[in-house]
């Protein structure tokens, strides 16, 4: 009996969220909106990368106390850390080289927009094909 729970525990997966994935949307939306533009002065939406940024902080804080839920925490935290090159890595070299070209933009925001619709994606189904797509993308961090 002891080593079907154990086994069982392996397979959960936190329920379905609607807070979750509402945050998910609005980040996206956000990011993509702000993305565009980094081709810009960095100085002109300096307060809206900051707004961003919380808002990741937010989210992690919130997903780190849901139950089963390891993989949505773990995506979040990769998107949010500046030392990668997703959403929080993008902001921090938009940050730093305080203008970025448009192609570079363009393929950086395509990749940060795969990895939040993964997100969502997972969210809205938390089935097993979305949560080996998510796995997949962590384990390339």
């Amino acid at each position: 009996m002891s080593i079907f729970l154990v086994s069982c525990e392996g397979l959960r997966t936190a329920a379905f969220d609607q807070y979750s994935y509402q945050k998910a949307t609005e980040i996206k939306v956000e990011a993509a909106n702000l993305l565009d533009s980094a081709v810009y002065p960095y100085a002109e939406h300096e307060q809206k990368v900051e707004k961003l940024r919380e808002d990741l902080q937010k989210i992690i804080e919130y997903e780190k106390n849901k139950s089963y839920n390891d993989i949505s925490l773990a995506m979040w935290q990769i998107l949010s850390d500046e030392e990668k090159n997703l959403l929080a890595g993008l902001l921090k070299r938009w940050e730093n080289q305080q203008q970025l070209s448009p192609a570079f933009v363009q393929e950086s925001k395509a990749q940060v927009m795969e990895a939040i619709n993964l997100i969502i994606k997972y969210e809205a189904a938390k089935d097993k094909a979305s949560k080996a797509q998510l796995q997949k993308l962590i384990n390339t961090y």
